[in-house]
């Protein structure tokens, strides 16, 4: 009993002078480390802050990119703050350093469709080819603009239904963009009849346009004859309008115009077809008649 008493005090001063001859071995490494960490995650938070306020005096970045970046400042200062610390302690920082390199390359193939949302969000909102409360068309879809995110884009259609786009899709595409434009052009086309007064329906047109306030005057409005269809003369009224004011003044003009038509006797005709009928002599057709029963015979 005394021996095995006598043996668990032997073990117990080892492991206590072990413990001894590591704290004082390492004492300074523990220490520095501590210093490192703590100074570390100050630098970062003062990298962190000087990015976002940088990167604010620059109108052409987003939000959601400059708090993007200023993350990736922080967080690349505290994994050089983190194998720094673990070089204190005599550890191989290269084999670490490699190890994080393949799980980086290992992670970034697993996650390769998210990573090019990421990449295709970062060209959206550096270059900008649309912003928030834009209507814009691109990959058959179209809607405004409501949230640019890093990984999808969020669109709301004309009918009210929610769009979630990934921005890979919206990146590697055309863009059309129909209110970045201060002002659009609209062409107004309205058939008339064959028998109807051209030059009468095109200066209608024009005293439409002449009377509302939303049809730009720097840039004349223009009528001319677009097409000769099957049924009517396509008439056609070139005019521009700020980009607000396009839609409801192309549905405005439209109503105007039939109105307007309608009082001046200038009609707008139905799809029509003429069918031309050609007699058959009835001496020929009884020929023909004979020779195919006797055919038949």
């Amino acid at each position: 009993m005394e021996m095995q008493t006598e043996n668990l005090m032997t073990a117990a001063q080892a492991a206590l002078a072990q413990v001894s001859e590591f704290a004082v071995s390492y004492a300074f490494s523990i220490l520095g480390a501590i210093i490192l960490i703590i100074a570390g995650f100050i630098v970062a938070g003062m990298v962190e802050k000087w990015v976002r306020r940088t990167l604010d005096h620059f109108p052409s970045f987003d939000v959601t990119l400059t708090t993007f970046l200023s993350k990736i400042a922080r967080y690349a200062i505290l994994i050089l703050v983190g194998v720094t610390v673990l070089a204190q302690f005599g550890v191989q920082t290269a084999s670490i350093i490699a190890a994080l390199g393949a799980a980086g390359l290992a992670i970034g193939l697993a996650l390769q469709g998210t990573l090019q949302n990421v990449a295709a969000g970062i060209m959206l909102l550096v270059l900008k080819p649309f912003r928030v409360g834009e209507y814009v068309e691109a990959s058959g879809i179209s809607g405004t603009i409501q949230t640019i995110g890093l990984f999808a884009t969020e669109m709301k259609t004309i009918d009210g239904l929610y769009i979630l786009a990934p921005n890979s899709s919206l990146w590697n595409t055309s863009v059309t963009n129909y209110s970045r434009n201060p002002r659009r052009r609209n062409d107004l086309v309205i058939g008339i009849g064959y028998n109807d007064d051209i030059d009468l329906a095109q200066k209608t047109m024009l005293d439409l346009a002449a009377t509302d306030e939303r049809v730009l005057t720097d840039q004349e409005p223009a009528t001319f004859v677009s097409e000769l269809g099957d049924s009517a003369v396509n008439v056609t009224m070139r005019y521009w309008t700020t980009t607000a004011d396009w839609w409801q003044t192309r549905l405005d003009l439209t109503k105007a115009a039939k109105k307007a038509f309608d009082e001046k006797g200038i009609s707008i005709p139905f799809p029509q077809r003429d069918v031309h009928y050609l007699p058959v002599d009835s001496k020929a057709k009884a020929s023909t008649t004979s020779k195919k029963s006797a055919a038949k015979s």
